[in-house]
């Protein structure tokens, strides 16, 4: 009998129940975009699938060179999940992904074994079981949207169902128009085992929301990001509205970010906790974030990955692009919830990252940045991060103070001269840093070829 039996019996008893027709396989490329490829079921699929997999083109997915560019898809059992929103019943799998060698070895450069290699370092280099995580989702739902962009023409139009003027907030219906879409979008995301802390409206006065997930461990944080994505995407979808999670789809309003709640557990208790340190955060605790501040520059480069993420962190928005920590201060990179009375639940929470980040890379990286930080005993106070629980700009603190890189060329470049700690344990390789370098200074290049609208309005008759 194959050695996870238990899975394969699961599985099975899904498919039995549901009636299924179909197997379908999931998958992120590099930049972080979901694709799959669907199987009609016969008896014993799965078995063959885990012995051979499922040929595809890596090149597609920006992972190989066209000249040696098959890979392998192999379903991971414990992913598991009927797809809602295939008509036919169709049970549904995220995906490790393997090279063609005669073991089928795993792809260096796949987030998910990434993840499940940083989880394996973290516990043997800090005696920890697993770093835990806690996301937030923050998006906005608009009625229509459009946009183009050719040779002579280049727009985007947005419509919004809800207009408010300031004090969203939190806001009750009938002004939150959105409140019984995200109650059923928190019923789809049961079905994926996914849970729901809470949801609300968002600062955002043209239809920002927000979804916020309990904590899980990385991979499966990571793939619960790609999921919540998923439903979201498609349940839009299917009641004719359109959302998005960019950074800032819209001038003069509030961003999306997707912050990322943070801390290790150690013999089955939270590690980071000591009653009476500030924001009772530990020695542990705070070398991890003095790591994390350290080489937020450089991880910018995989938690704020896009151009459209920097015009979100814009200083004076309670953006998060200061390079300190303190408690409540939603201008610092990080923050420590004040609200936390629970000792299992003490945590930070880092708030620069967005949603288009590819999250198993971002979160790797996040890590591997925290992990350096208690290797090398980097103390945020003495490298002068705080703690600082005043407005920075108001107290005129800022020129003590760094800050985030203004744009994705600051960041790549950051990357660039700071990178050392991501190669500990052989986690990430210089492949990997080079084609993400690549794919994000064409994104770059090719914006910044682009003329946009408002140039005109700005050097038209100029």
């Amino acid at each position: 009998m194959p050695s996870n039996t238990k899975q394969f019996q699961k599985c099975n008893k899904l498919i039995n129940d549901n009636k299924v027709e179909f197997i379908d396989l999931k998958a992120i490329d590099l930049s972080g975009r979901l694709h799959h490829i669907t199987l009609p079921y016969y008896q014993n699929i799965l078995d063959k699938l885990m012995k051979e997999g499922v040929g595809f083109d890596g090149s597609s997915y920006g992972f190989r060179k066209v000249e040696n560019s098959d890979m392998v898809l192999i379903p991971d059992l414990n992913t598991a999940v009927i797809d809602p929103f295939r008509t036919a019943p169709t049970l549904s799998f995220y995906s490790d992904i393997h090279l063609t060698d005669e073991t089928h070895s795993p792809f260096p450069q796949d987030g998910r074994y990434l993840a499940k290699k940083a989880e394996k370092l973290l516990k043997e280099i800090t005696g920890a079981d697993k770093s835990l995580w806690g996301p937030e989702f923050e998006f906005y739902i608009f009625s229509n949207v459009e946009y183009d962009t050719r040779t002579a023409t280049s727009y985007y139009k947005v419509e919004h169902a809800e207009e408010f003027y300031k004090k969203a907030y939190h806001a009750a219906n009938p002004f939150d128009v959105y409140d019984d879409f995200r109650d059923e979008a928190c019923k789809i995301l049961q079905k994926y085992k996914i849970r729901v802390k809470y949801h609300h409206h968002e600062v955002g006065e043209r239809g920002q929301q927000e979804i916020e997930n309990y904590f899980e461990d990385l991979l499966t944080t990571a793939d619960n990001i790609v999921s919540t994505k998923y439903v979201l995407f498609n349940f839009a979808r299917q009641k004719d509205l359109f959302i998005t999670f960019m950074p800032k789809p819209m001038y003069q309003q509030a961003g999306n970010g997707m912050h990322l709640h943070l801390y290790l557990t150690k013999n089955g208790k939270n590690a980071f906790y000591k009653k009476g340190d500030y924001g009772n955060i530990n020695e542990l605790g705070r070398f991890f974030i003095g790591g994390m501040l350290k080489h937020a520059r450089a991880l910018s480069a995989f938690t704020n990955p896009s151009t459209n993420s920097y015009k979100r962190l814009v200083p004076g928005f309670e953006a998060p692009v200061a390079l300190t920590y303190g408690q409540g201060n939603r201008a610092s990179a990080i923050r420590i919830p004040k609200y936390v009375s629970n000792p299992d639940e003490t945590r930070f929470e880092y708030r620069p990252p967005d949603a288009t980040s590819n999250p198993y890379l971002c979160m790797v990286a996040m890590l591997l940045a925290g992990i350096d930080g208690v290797v090398n005993k980097i103390d945020p106070v003495k490298e002068g991060f705080g703690p600082y629980d005043k407005n920075f700009l108001e107290d005129n603190l800022a020129d003590r103070i760094k800050f985030l890189p203004r744009n994705l060329t600051e960041a790549l470049d950051a990357l660039s001269r700071d990178n050392e700690f991501l190669f500990r344990g052989n986690i990430f390789t210089q492949d990997l840093l080079d084609q993400w370098a690549k794919i994000k200074h064409d994104e770059v290049n090719s914006i910044g070829t682009m003329p946009h609208p408002f140039e005109y309005k700005m050097y038209f008759n100029l």
